[in-house]
C-alpha cells in the first residue's frame, strides 16, 4: 500500500513538470494555427513576425557586431520625432526670442558708455597670444555656430527660400566644415582656459557686482578686477560648463568608428544639439556686450589696448595694480601699461 502511495506521488510530480512543456507546445500549435488561419484570411499578413523586428530583440546575421543582430532600431524613431519636434521648434523660438531681446535691450539702452572722457593714455589689456587664443577661439565658434544652426534649422528657413540645390551643397560644406573645426575649436578652449583661468577666480567684490547688476540699469561704475562677475560666469559656465558638455558630445559623434551603439549616439546627438543651443545663445550676449554693446571693449581685444579711463571705469582693482606696479602688463613688458607707441583710441 505504501508502494502505491509512492508511486502516485512520484506520477503527480511528473504530470506537475510535464505540464508546462504540453501547454508551451500547445500554445505554438495554437499559434501556428493561428498565422496560418491569418495567412488565409489576410495574404500577406506577417504582423507577429514584424512585431518580434520592432521590439528589438536580436536575431542570427553572419555580419557580427554589436547591434547587427537587430533588424529594425525602434528608437530612431522616437529620436527622430524628438529632434525634429520639440527641439526644432522650442529651440528655434529660443534662438529668436534672444535676439529680440539683445535688439530690444540696444533700442532701449544703448550702448553702455564711459563716465568720463577719454584721456587718450592708452594701456595694454590683453598681449598677442591672450587676443589669438581669443580670435581662434571665437572664429571656431562662430563657424561651428552657424553650421549647426544651418544643419539643424536649414531645411526649415533656408530650404524655401535658396531651393534644394543651393541648400545642399551649403548643408554639405556645413557638415564638412562642423566635423573638422570641432576638434580645433576644443583645442583653443583649453588654450584660452589655461591662460586665463588665473584671472576668472570668484572675488569677494564680485558679489557686490552681481548685486548692483554690473550698474548696467544705474549707469554707475562698479569696482571689479580685470573681469567683471558676468565675464567670470560666462568663463566657467559658458566656455567650460557648456563647451565641454558640447564639445565632448561632439566628438562622440565626430569620431563614430570606436563601436558606439546607436543609441549612444542618438543620445550624443540630443545632448549636442541643447548644449549648443544653449551655448550659441549665450555667446550671442557676449558678443553683443563685447562689441557694439560696450563702447571700447572690441578695441581692446583687436588692439590690445584700451583708454585709461575705459580701464578705470570696467577694471578699476585690476588698472590700480597695473598702475602701480604691483601687477605687471599682460605682455609683461616694462612701460606697456601706458605705451606711448600703442594704437590710437578710436573715438565713438
Amino acid at each position: 500500500m505504501r508502494a502505491i502511495h509512492s508511486g502516485m506521488r512520484h506520477l503527480f510530480l511528473a504530470l506537475i513538470l510535464l505540464l508546462p512543456a504540453f501547454g508551451g507546445a500547445a500554445w505554438a500549435q495554437q499559434a501556428q494555427e493561428s498565422q496560418a488561419q491569418r495567412q488565409q484570411a489576410q495574404p500577406g499578413n506577417n504582423a507577429p513576425v514584424w512585431r518580434d523586428v520592432r521590439s528589438g530583440k536580436a536575431g542570427y546575421t553572419a555580419v557580427q557586431g554589436r547591434e547587427t543582430g537587430v533588424l529594425v532600431q525602434s528608437a530612431g524613431e522616437t529620436w527622430r520625432q524628438l529632434r525634429n519636434g520639440p527641439i526644432i521648434r522650442y529651440g528655434g523660438w529660443w534662438v529668436v526670442l534672444v535676439l529680440i531681446a539683445i535688439g530690444a535691450f540696444h533700442m532701449l539702452h544703448g550702448p553702455i558708455g564711459l563716465h568720463g572722457p577719454p584721456t587718450g593714455r592708452m594701456i595694454e589689456r590683453f598681449s598677442a597670444f591672450e587676443r589669438i587664443a581669443h580670435w581662434s577661439m571665437a572664429i571656431s565658434f562662430c563657424v561651428l555656430a552657424l553650421s549647426g544652426l544651418i544643419m539643424l534649422f536649414g531645411k526649415y528657413v533656408l530650404l524655401p527660400v535658396i531651393g534644394h540645390t543651393l541648400f545642399s551643397w551649403l548643408a554639405d560644406l556645413g557638415k564638412t566644415l562642423h566635423n573638422f573645426v570641432g576638434p580645433i575649436f576644443l583645442f583653443s578652449i583649453v588654450v584660452f582656459v589655461i591662460k586665463f583661468i588665473g584671472d576668472n577666480i570668484p572675488r569677494a567684490y564680485d558679489l557686490t557686482w552681481l548685486a548692483k547688476g554690473g550698474g548696467v540699469l544705474s549707469g554707475e561704475a562698479v569696482p571689479t578686477g580685470r573681469f567683471n562677475a558676468g565675464e567670470k560666469i560666462w568663463f566657467w559656465g559658458g566656455v567650460i560648463g557648456l563647451g565641454t558638455v558640447s564639445g565632448a558630445s561632439g566628438l562622440v559623434l565626430d569620431f563614430p568608428n570606436f563601436d558606439q551603439t546607436r543609441s549612444t549616439m542618438m543620445l550624443a546627438n540630443i545632448v549636442h544639439v541643447v548644449s549648443a543651443l544653449f551655448f550659441i545663445t549665450w555667446a550671442l550676449t557676449h558678443i553683443y556686450l563685447g562689441t557694439a554693446g560696450t563702447t571700447g571693449a572690441y578695441e581692446g581685444m583687436r588692439n590690445g589696448y584700451v583708454d585709461e579711463t575705459w580701464a578705470r571705469e570696467h577694471a578699476q582693482y585690476w588698472y590700480d595694480d597695473v598702475k602701480s606696479g604691483r601687477r605687471a602688463p599682460p605682455s609683461g613688458k616694462p612701460g606697456a601699461a601706458a605705451a606711448a607707441n600703442a594704437p590710437p583710441q578710436v573715438q565713438h
